[in-house]
């Protein structure tokens, strides 16, 4: 019994070597429709076209050319069903042993500037998704292919019939993640589309909430050891590893919230973050100047943290930071002298930020017990105009300048946050405590353990003080002046404490719980 295949792509990379390898090798008949059967007849392959397999003519434009009861009954009908195969056989409909099909480029097409939407609508493929699916239905008598890179598989897979089995489950699977992925870019697409746009739709957070994300790379374990990973999406097309060992699942958290904190600042700026926190961060008119005083923030916690800057990051500073163990470097560019004292450090791994620092994500989802959330990315950052100052005394424009800084690196530390700096530069830093004042006090510590003098600095809070004993803890330590959200049913409370300590306090009206 001779053997068919039907071959129509769209993407026709290695299609001639893979149709020549069936007809050859494997004794197949090859179908096919337009532009696929002239590639394959021009390359002197014999190819029977669908219209004439069919007895119907490609119609309307080429929509209906595959949606046939010969092409689908062919597909679907199953080999050990004896009424099947005499449907088959009473209605003149050939066995189809071999789908090759890939999709119009309906991603592609939408990503286009200003695509027309009736372009877009004509790039959704109907007789393509078909057919894949009917084939990937009836897996176990029927291969289907819908990537190019599976071509070589499938060669060796026929040689050797005994493992063909396995590998149609593994193409069938294929097929229904690519189909699933293409429905979800249409839905996306019509979805913004609209000419009455679906409230829901518009806010970002539609009904059904959809994601297809193909796996970038797997990953060698997870937070821990003892958990699998994998990372999902485009990430890559945002980074270029140069160097190092491969990319783990904290350090692509770190590099995330490296990424973002660097982006709040536009003079030359250094930050030292250790799990996904920051713990040094300062900026001034050099990268090497803003070098010295993060680190100064802290010199231990940096042990195996991830160091991000937003310019070149040149010969003086590879010089400073070559003998600090760190797992990471992010950078918009390295010079070459840089890059020579790099790789020495064989493990260490330099990341370039390939759109510049500052990467930018709409939304963020987070797993939880049976579903995800889902939330606008925090990109709100306040200016002196949107704040108000609430104490009798107003900040120096120096505290106002140190305010907004400490304000813009809160932002990307752990709630409860506490910040303590002056000018462009972190003294202590409080992280994630279940009390404010707790968090307060560990800043102090730090800035104690650093010998950074608190005398004159300014203190920020991403959230409102709950209680006077956070301010009062700030006070005592020598900060002048606060900035925070306020809201608090104590904030008279609060306020009061500020003005018999002589501080400035500016509440913001904002805050930037980081959970």
């Amino acid at each position: 019994m001779e053997k068919l295949a039907l071959l129509s792509v769209s993407d026709k990379r290695g299609l001639v070597d893979f149709a020549t390898a069936l007809v050859k090798q494997h004794g197949y008949r090859l179908l096919s429709t337009g532009g696929t059967a002239k590639l394959l007849a021009d390359a002197g392959l014999p190819v029977t076209e669908v219209s004439q397999h069919t007895g119907f003519p490609e119609m309307m434009e080429g929509r209906v050319k595959t949606l046939h009861p010969k092409i689908h009954g062919g597909l679907l009908c199953r080999r050990d069903k004896a009424d099947h195969l005499a449907a088959a056989a009473a209605h003149g409909i050939a066995l189809i042993d071999l789908v090759v099909v890939n999709l119009y480029p309906f991603e592609q097409t939408v990503a286009k500037p200003h695509v027309e939407f009736e372009e877009a609508i004509e790039n959704i493929d109907i007789g393509g998704p078909s057919m894949l699916r009917s084939a990937a239905k009836n897996h176990e008598s029927v291969t289907v292919v819908c990537d190019p890179a599976d071509y070589a598989a499938v060669v060796v897979g026929l040689a050797n019939p005994a493992g063909m089995g396995a590998l149609r489950r593994k193409l069938a699977l294929k097929v229904f993640q690519r189909t699933g992925a293409y429905d979800t870019a249409i839905a996306k697409y019509l979805e913004g589309q609209q000419a009455e746009p679906d409230l829901e739709a518009m806010s970002g957070f539609p009904a059904t909430y959809a994601v297809s994300l193909k796996k970038a790379q797997s990953l060698r374990y997870g937070e821990n050891p003892h958990q699998k990973a994998a990372l999902y999406g485009t990430f890559h097309e945002h980074f270029s590893q140069l160097q190092g060992k491969e990319l783990s699942y904290n350090n692509i958290l770190d590099i995330t919230s490296a990424t973002y904190l660097i982006g709040e600042f536009e003079r030359p700026t250094v930050a030292i973050l250790k799990h996904t926190n920051p713990c040094g961060v300062a900026s001034a008119d050099t990268l090497i100047e803003a070098w010295h005083k993060a680190y100064a923030t802290d010199r231990q916690a940096p042990f195996g943290g991830i160091i991000v800057v937003n310019q070149t990051l040149g010969l003086d500073l590879a010089e400073q930071i070559k003998d600090i163990f760190t797992e990471v470097i992010i950078a918009p560019r390295f010079s070459d002298e840089a890059l020579a004292i790099f790789a020495k450090k064989k493990n260490l791994r330099l990341m370039i930020a390939k759109e510049g620092i500052g990467a930018d994500a709409l939304q963020e989802v987070r797993s939880v017990i049976g579903g995800v959330l889902v939330q606008d990315r925090d990109r709100s950052m306040e200016k002196p105009a949107g704040c108000k100052v609430v104490t009798k005394r107003e900040p120096t424009p120096e505290e106002w300048a140190a305010m907004l800084f400490g304000w813009k690196v809160g932002k990307h530390v752990k709630s409860n946050a506490i910040v303590y700096c002056r000018g462009e530069q972190t003294l202590g830093i409080g992280a994630g405590q279940m009390a404010r004042v707790d968090s307060s006090r560990i800043a102090v510590w730090k800035a104690g353990e650093a010998k950074l003098d608190l005398k004159g600095s300014v203190v920020a809070s991403e959230a409102l003080f709950p209680f006077a004993d956070g301010l009062i803890a700030a006070a005592d330590a020598g900060a002048t002046c606060a900035i925070q959200p306020g809201g608090s049913v104590r904030d008279e409370e609060v306020i009061k404490a500020a003005d018999e300590r002589g501080m400035a306090m500016v509440f913001t009206g904002v805050r930037h719980f980081k959970h």
